[in-house]
């Protein structure tokens, strides 16, 4: 088996699954390129009876069809053993012959069946999820020696028709198994296993661009520097990269181009937008299609929902995006329309990244809420997470903090975080500012005691001003 990094909650339910010995239906689920595929197959890899993927809907030509994705799934019987059968015509056919395939290899081991990119399947009016049912219900829960495995990164379908199912599957699935993201430790983890080398500063850059998604990760060449490979991954004639925003999406939505609409939008302000807000700029209608994209972006992770710290009506949800990757793309790649192969590598002192680097560190350390709260000594205490903005008006200076962590015993963190190299130089006027702030959040909520937080790559400045921020953390704290 090659080197897992991290996942060992994953790959240990996956075995309490195999070893149970009882029939066992597992769905494995995650963002696209997040490693689904690489963790069911490692673990067990020496135990697979049957194995079957999905074509993926991704074709510039022409759309893949049901007579598709029935022809590959027969060409999979085949590669497995079967033999003197035509192609299934339907998808209950299709499992029948699978059915018929387990019971003449049944010799009373374990049979371990893994269908990758199962949403891929599901094409339109193919009856595939009815299907689905009466393999598992009538026949697969009777079997105690079968462990069935899907895996899918359209985590939409796979919460609304699998985890969530209101029919014939519900509460069927005996282990969900939601695969994140690396964090900021585990990546560092992988590029020493590929032997690459490189500082926490550079970890956390890398980190930044791609988001802790293993798949891109893997790209890095340990011979090249840090903005050698991201100008390789992203702006080289032939990028590795070079497709991968658009190809990302329309192999997970049926409404990719409505879904990438809806992103880019997020991609304009760090804080997000109301749903109103996002209809109003798109043109679209607030209805339940604008709701289920929502879900489904937010299912496959590229975008959160947060209430602002302080709102308790209705209707201030919003909408923000959270995938570095897709912040990364849509700045330099879409935005400013890089055509230079050698960006990356000439731009690293240029405003225009500075200002990127600012947003992008926001986002890390909202990605590593967990590892912020262990720092503070607070990792027990009930908590939840979101942005505040204070509108001004004619009397009153308005203000935005990216980053309030509510805790159950009335304190506040106000983070502030700042990625700069060097030590942070707290100044009177910036010492000022955060007194103003915390002063001003003391009068409109009385009934809390706000602790001003800051998060920085380099330790802060030790002057006669550092003492505003009651807690100082560093890029250390974020790697625990």
């Amino acid at each position: 088996m090659c080197q897992i990094i991290g996942r060992k909650q994953e790959i240990a339910e996956l075995k309490r699954a195999y070893e149970s010995g009882r029939a066992e239906f597992v769905a494995v689920f995650g963002r696209r390129r997040v490693g689904k595929t690489f963790l069911v197959n490692e673990t067990l890899r020496d135990n697979m009876t049957f194995r079957h993927t999905g074509l993926s809907p991704y074709d510039r030509k022409r759309r893949v069809t049901l007579r598709d994705q029935l022809q590959n799934f027969y060409y999979s019987l085949v590669r497995h053993g079967v033999e003197g059968v035509e192609p299934p015509r339907s998808w209950m056919e299709a499992f029948f012959r699978l059915e018929q395939f387990l019971e003449q290899q049944d010799n009373g081991t374990r049979q371990v069946v893994f269908i990758d990119e199962l949403p891929w399947m599901d094409t339109p009016r193919s009856g595939f999820l009815t299907a689905l049912e009466a393999f598992w219900n009538g026949w697969a829960c009777s079997r105690h020696n079968l462990c069935f495995i899907v895996c899918g990164s359209a985590t939409s379908w796979m919460l609304d028709n699998l985890i969530n199912n209101k029919g014939g599957l519900y509460g069927r699935l005996t282990h969900e198994i939601h695969l994140h993201a690396f964090c900021l430790h585990e990546c560092e983890e992988f590029f020493l296993s590929r032997g690459i080398k490189m500082s926490r500063y550079n970890v956390a850059q890398a980190y930044m661009i791609l988001g802790g998604i293993p798949f891109y990760l893997d790209y890095f060449n340990a011979s090249m520097s840090l903005a050698q490979n991201i100008d390789s991954l992203f702006f080289s004639r032939k990028a590795k990269l070079g497709d991968e925003f658009e190809r990302l999406f329309r192999s997970v939505f049926d409404q990719a181009e409505t879904c990438m609409r809806i992103v880019r939008l997020l991609g304009k302000r760090h804080s997000g937008f109301t749903r109103d807000e996002i209809a109003q700029q798109l043109g679209l209608q607030a209805n339940g299609d604008l709701s289920k994209m929502l879900k489904a972006l937010i299912g496959s992770g590229f975008i959160t929902a947060y209430t602002p710290f302080g709102a308790s009506q209705r209707g201030v949800v919003r909408y923000k995006l959270t995938d570095c990757f897709c912040w990364f793309w849509l700045h330099f790649k879409e935005q400013l329309h890089i055509e230079q192969t050698d960006y990356w590598m000439h731009h690293l002192r240029e405003p225009e990244t500075a200002a990127w680097r600012g947003i992008a560190f926001e986002e890390v350390c909202l990605q590593h809420i967990d590892q912020i709260k262990r720092a503070l000594q607070i990792a027990g205490v009930s908590s939840s997470e979101s942005s505040y903005i204070l509108q001004g008006d004619a009397g009153q200076e308005g203000m935005q903090i990216d980053l309030i962590i509510d805790r159950a015993d009335d304190v506040v963190n106000v983070c502030e975080m700042k990625y700069c190299k060097s030590e942070f130089v707290v100044t009177k006027s910036y010492a000022e500012k955060m007194t103003h702030r915390i002063e001003t959040l003391e009068q409109l909520f009385p009934s809390k005691t706000f602790h001003p937080t800051l998060v920085s790559v380099a330790p802060v400045h030790q002057n006669e001003y550092a003492d505003v921020f009651l807690s100082q953390l560093t890029i250390e704290d974020l790697f625990s």
